[in-house]
């Protein structure tokens, strides 16, 4: 695959998370505030390694990269948004398996 084809996937990862923090931050009203929490966390990470996201091409193996923090964003933050929107703990379980691809994403870094 073409490595600047993550500045595309970054690009739209990049508009679906300032998208779901601006409602995060304006529209999400759960019954349990503690859920406003979960969804900031997904919002920070989601936007975090979307940024990443856009030097996936200047990686030594860009595709390794760009493919573990793209799972890692629909995983991780995906599990957190539909668990704070949901506000049901059970929809989480998906989390782990994003942290972990979060990890081996920059890990990759070092080979």
């Amino acid at each position: 695959m073409d490595p600047q084809v993550w500045h595309k996937i970054a690009g739209i990862s990049g508009v679906a998370a300032l998208a779901l923090g601006t409602y995060g931050a304006h529209g999400f009203k759960p019954q349990n505030p503690s859920y406003k929490e979960v969804w900031q966390t997904a919002s920070l990470y989601h936007l975090v390694h979307t940024a990443a996201l856009v030097a996936s091409p200047m990686a030594k193996h860009p595709n390794t990269f760009g493919s573990l923090l793209t799972a890692g964003i629909l995983a991780f933050s995906g599990s957190c948004y539909t668990v704070a929107y949901l506000e049901d703990r059970k929809y989480g379980k998906f989390a782990p398996f994003g942290g972990f691809a979060f990890i081996a994403a920059w890990a990759s870094l070092l080979f």
